[in-house]
C-alpha cells in the first residue's frame, strides 16, 4: 500500500485511490458525534446555500456547518461536537457544510472512495481501510478553510500514515502537539463564544470512536454513513 500525504484545496483535488479527508476543527469531529448518537447518514456539500436548498426540499431535517467558525443565517446547528451531544438526531439525515471538510469532499472527484476522518476516528479509519488493501491511499489535512496548513490536521494525515503503515504512534503525543497549535488556542477565548472549550476537548479525544466514516453517491449527493471496521 503506497500512502501519500497532501494538504489543502489542492491536494483534495489531486487525491486518488481511497481518499481520507481529514478536518480535525471540526467537521468529521462534528459528524462523528452525529453518526454516534444514530444519525442515519449525513449529506455533505461546499456551500451554505446548497445546504438550505436541499433541507427545503425535504433532503435532511437539520442543517449543520460553519462560516468562519459560526453557524450560517438559517442552519440549524453550528460546527460543534458539543451541540450534537444533546441534538436530536437519531434516525434523522443531516445536512452538513463547512469551510474546509465538506469541500474536501466534494473536491475529492478523482478519488476511487471517499473517507472523512478526525483524531477521533482515526484508527477506526485506517483499521477499515487496510482491510481493503488498497493500492494507495491520499491523506489530505485539509487546514484552515482549505487554504492554510494547521498543526492538528497536520498531525492527524501523520497519525493515519503511521496506522496504514502498521506502526504504533503514541496518540498522547499526537494530541499533545495537536492541541498546541494556533488553531485549537482559539478555544475557551470568551470574547469568541463559537470556539468553546468543549469542542476542543472533544476533539482531541483521540480514538474515541470505532467507525469510520465513508462517503458515497446516493441519489447524485454525497452521503456519508458510519462504516465499522
Amino acid at each position: 500500500m503506497e500512502v501519500r500525504l497532501e494538504s489543502l484545496i489542492d491536494g483534495a483535488r489531486s487525491a486518488d485511490g481511497v481518499a481520507v479527508i481529514v478536518d480535525v476543527l471540526r467537521c468529521f469531529t462534528t459528524a462523528s458525534v452525529a453518526l454516534s448518537r444514530g444519525a442515519e447518514r449525513i449529506v455533505m456539500v461546499a456551500e451554505v446555500d446548497e445546504a438550505i436548498d436541499l433541507r427545503s426540499r425535504g433532503v435532511g431535517a437539520y442543517c449543520v456547518g460553519e462560516v468562519g467558525g459560526k453557524r450560517p443565517e438559517g442552519f440549524d446547528f453550528g460546527n460543534s461536537p458539543t451541540e450534537m451531544l444533546t441534538a436530536d438526531v437519531q434516525g434523522r439525515t443531516l445536512i452538513q457544510s463547512t469551510r474546509a471538510g465538506t469541500v474536501g469532499v466534494t473536491a475529492a472527484e478523482r478519488a476511487g472512495l471517499i473517507y472523512g476522518a478526525a483524531l477521533v476516528n482515526a484508527r477506526a479509519t485506517a483499521g477499515v481501510i487496510s482491510a481493503q488493501a488498497p493500492e494507495r491511499v491520499t491523506v489530505v489535512a485539509m487546514g484552515s478553510s482549505g487554504l492554510v496548513r494547521n498543526d492538528e490536521d497536520e498531525q492527524c494525515a501523520l497519525y493515519l500514515r503511521n496506522l496504514l503503515e502498521g506502526r504504533h504512534p503514541d496518540p498522547d503525543a499526537v494530541r499533545s502537539l495537536a492541541q498546541s497549535g494556533a488553531e485549537a488556542r482559539k478555544y475557551g477565548d470568551p470574547a469568541r463564544p463559537h470556539f468553546p472549550t468543549s469542542d476542543r476537548d472533544a476533539a482531541m479525544d483521540v480514538d474515541r470512536f470505532g467507525f469510520a466514516i465513508r462517503v458515497r453517491r446516493e441519489d447524485g449527493l454525497l452521503a456519508a454513513r458510519a462504516e465499522y471496521p
